[in-house]
């Protein structure tokens, strides 16, 4: 489905305040994993909102220590230091999480792939980039992903990287795995209505002040205060993934900062795409791996997946959605 206009995403909230409303909105701003945090709670009692936002808040740095690959204290840590020596016992969250990315690994044929940190960091994306490496250089720094290689014992709870050099992290998928366990946790204090945005991986669920489905807008970027379309997600999850400020210009062809974890190559003819899904964790994966498919294979695998849509802006500023993807110009 083509949308004839010029546009770039921006997602963001309209979140009504109806003055008979019983509902109260409290929400916190914070950098967690790196990255900004927003943490919505509706309730009509005010401490109660604020113990579903600090819960929401202890469990996303709870999910940073197990999933960190920059804390050497880490069970993530413990594993990319054994790479080649031996298998890891971890806990069983994250042993299942990394079971899940190898599926989705499976369901990309490779275009998303947590054996990704074991690349070496040849593409700056700072402006700096005088010249492309060479094809062997190229090459080389994605020799060690692969993740066949990644081999998981659920009887005995072990991870092993098969191959020295390897490392396995989450930062195409931890987003939005925190994202997910905090709506969770704020659900179980009795946080029925909420938001959680990790720069740009959000979940939301319940309704929104007006009692509404929260509602999510794409911004004319003439004018980021005016939406161009504007669709409902009701108790789902929107994820993004965006290249407006990293990218290289190559022989004049735009390349994104994302780059194939096959070929070593920035990705190319995709500025942005949108995951609409019932999991963050998910559409966080997905969202990275329709820029490494390219427009029509990310676009094809997404119509295949039942409850899951995708909107993307191409290169040339065209607006291409999923076969379901429904909104309100």
């Amino acid at each position: 489905m083509r949308h004839q206009f010029i546009v770039m995403v921006s997602l963001f909230f309209f979140c009504g305040c109806s003055q008979g409303s019983a509902m109260e909105k409290h929400r916190k701003t914070t950098q967690l994993m790196g990255c900004r945090f927003e943490i919505t709670a509706l309730h009509e009692n005010a401490q109660t909102a604020w113990d579903g936002i600090n819960a929401g808040i202890a469990e996303i740095e709870r999910i940073e220590r197990l999933i960190s690959s920059w804390d050497k204290n880490s069970q993530t840590s413990e594993i990319n230091r054994n790479a080649g020596i031996r298998p890891v016992k971890v806990d069983a969250e994250l042993l299942e999480l990394i079971e899940r990315s190898v599926r989705v690994s499976k369901l990309t044929d490779g275009a998303f792939d947590i054996t990704f940190a074991s690349a070496e960091r040849i593409w700056k994306f700072d402006g700096t980039e005088a010249q492309t490496p060479d094809k062997e250089t190229i090459q080389a720094s994605v020799e060690k992903i692969n993740y066949e290689n990644i081999i998981i014992d659920k009887k005995v709870g072990t991870v092993f990287l098969s191959e020295t050099g390897m490392r396995i992290g989450f930062g195409g998928i931890g987003k939005g795995y925190a994202a997910q366990k905090a709506k969770e946790v704020m659900k179980n204090i009795g946080i029925e209505n909420g938001v959680v945005n990790a720069s740009g991986d959000l979940i939301a669920w319940g309704l929104d002040q007006e009692g509404q489905k929260w509602p999510i807008s794409i911004a004319d970027p003439k004018n980021i205060d005016s939406a161009i379309a504007e669709f409902d997600i009701g108790e789902n999850a929107v994820v993004t993934s965006g290249d407006y400020e990293k990218y290289l210009l190559i022989d004049g062809i735009r390349h994104a900062h994302i780059i194939h974890p096959k070929t070593g190559y920035p990705t190319t003819g995709i500025k942005s795409a949108t995951v609409i899904c019932p999991n963050p964790e998910l559409g966080d994966a997905l969202a990275t791996a329709i820029f490494v498919l390219g427009l029509e294979k990310g676009i094809g695998l997404i119509n295949q997946l039942k409850g899951i849509e995708c909107i993307v802006i191409t290169d040339k500023d065209e607006i291409i959605t999923s076969n379901e993807v429904s909104t309100r110009p």
